[in-house]
């Protein structure tokens, strides 16, 4: 029989998982409150920022990104036609691939990302600074 896990891991894991659980709700409600964002709709500006500054081509694969994301297939979908809504990214066909999609950042919502980093920096750092 296998002894009983170790009470500091099982404590720490408690731990991260409080931490976790209240500096998403807090970033859901921050961002929410002073951007109107999500913190999935945060999280996949974010992405694509981070795209369009490091990658020539500021295009990002919706396959790519979901790779990139905690979010499932359809949740991944329902938070990009959001944005596209929002006039914060737009979706674009792969011309060699008819199943594949492109997603890029427009101005507005780099702008409305620009303006909210501060915000989720803000948080985490009180969670996790």
């Amino acid at each position: 029989m296998k002894s009983a896990p170790d009470g500091d891991v099982c404590m720490k894991w408690s731990e991260t998982l409080r931490t976790y659980h209240n500096a998403s709700c807090e970033l859901e409600s921050e961002l929410q409150s002073q951007h109107e964002l999500g913190l999935s709709e945060f999280e996949v500006l974010q992405a694509l920022a981070v795209h369009s500054d490091r990658d020539a081509d500021p295009q990002v694969r919706m396959k790519a990104l979901e790779a990139e994301m905690y979010l499932s297939q359809s949740a991944l979908s329902r938070t990009v036609s959001r944005l596209e809504k929002a006039g914060l990214v737009e979706r674009g066909e792969c011309d060699f691939d008819r199943r594949a999609s492109f997603l890029t950042l427009t101005e507005q919502g780099k702008a409305r990302w620009n303006a909210a980093s501060p915000t989720h920096r803000a948080v985490l750092t009180k969670h996790l600074g």
